[in-house]
């Protein structure tokens, strides 16, 4: 008698294992998928590390006694990463007449930061960022009382320049409109260089110290650093263990065709 052949599984009939080649290729990518996963989440922790040191760094220097403003000697060593927010304090003469207004949004809302050159009494000039007016006290003779023409003495904090502009606008020095503190060009539209025989490649941004008649407002300088580093690297390595369970069940249903 001739046997029937066996009947296929419940559902349908049963599939077939896949081709070694692919298994291979899946393997392969999934593999790849999986260390740059992994990589991506530590190199978030990293990240994480750094910026909490970072942190930390500056809020010592923000709560530190001033100290007197890098001199031309230390120009070649300032850098964001080891000077920016340090309080720093200058002493020398105001050039009212020279001051540059960019565009800025702050606490106060609208309007444009007061940058005005220093001669300090060491013989070199640095931009200071007096504060913030709003557009109805952008013209001096509405703030003519702070505009001293003694010697004054200035403390904020120390600012890294910040060129190309800003508000996704580019500066316009030929137009006077500045959307960044963008010290080389502000000190090259301005004529800085034949004022003393050194320009700081800094700036400062003037602290809280009331000026006659109230404006400019310093002290509104914005010190904020966004860490989500941590909820990064959770994502990278969620994703991970994702792609990890999913490999492991592509090879459990190939080693159970394979035993069928």
């Amino acid at each position: 008698m001739t046997a029937l052949p066996s009947a296929p599984p419940a559902g349908g009939s049963a599939k077939r294992a896949r081709p070694v080649w692919a298994l291979a290729l899946f393997g392969l990518l999934a593999l790849a998928g999986i260390a740059g996963l992994t990589a991506l989440g530590i190199w978030q922790l990293e990240r994480r590390v750094w910026k909490l040191d970072l942190i930390e760094r500056v809020d010592a220097r923000i709560h530190a006694a001033p100290v007197p403003a890098p001199g031309p000697e230390s120009w070649a060593s300032v850098s964001a990463t080891s000077d920016e927010y340090r309080r720093v304090a200058v002493t020398g003469r105001l050039l009212n007449d020279r001051e540059t207004l960019v565009q800025a949004v702050s606490d106060l809302g609208g309007g444009f930061w007061v940058m005005t050159p220093l001669v300090t009494d060491r013989g070199f000039t640095v931009l200071v960022n007096r504060g913030f007016v709003p557009p109805e006290k952008r013209d001096p003779a509405t703030r003519a009382d702070a505009q001293p023409q003694g010697a004054v003495t200035v403390a904020g904090l120390l600012r890294i320049s910040e060129p190309k502009g800003g508000f996704l606008r580019s500066n316009d020095p030929a137009a006077g409109r500045w959307y960044s503190r963008d010290v080389t060009a502000i000190g090259a539209a301005k004529g800085l260089s034949d004022v003393a025989p050194y320009f700081a490649p800094y700036f400062i941004d003037a602290d809280s110290t009331r000026n006659p008649g109230g404006w400019p407002v310093g002290g509104l300088t914005v010190i904020s650093f966004p860490n989500s580093h941590l909820s990064y690297a959770l994502t990278w390595f969620t994703l991970d263990l994702m792609l990890i369970g999913a490999a492991l069940f592509v090879i459990r249903s190939e080693m159970r065709r394979r035993r069928t």
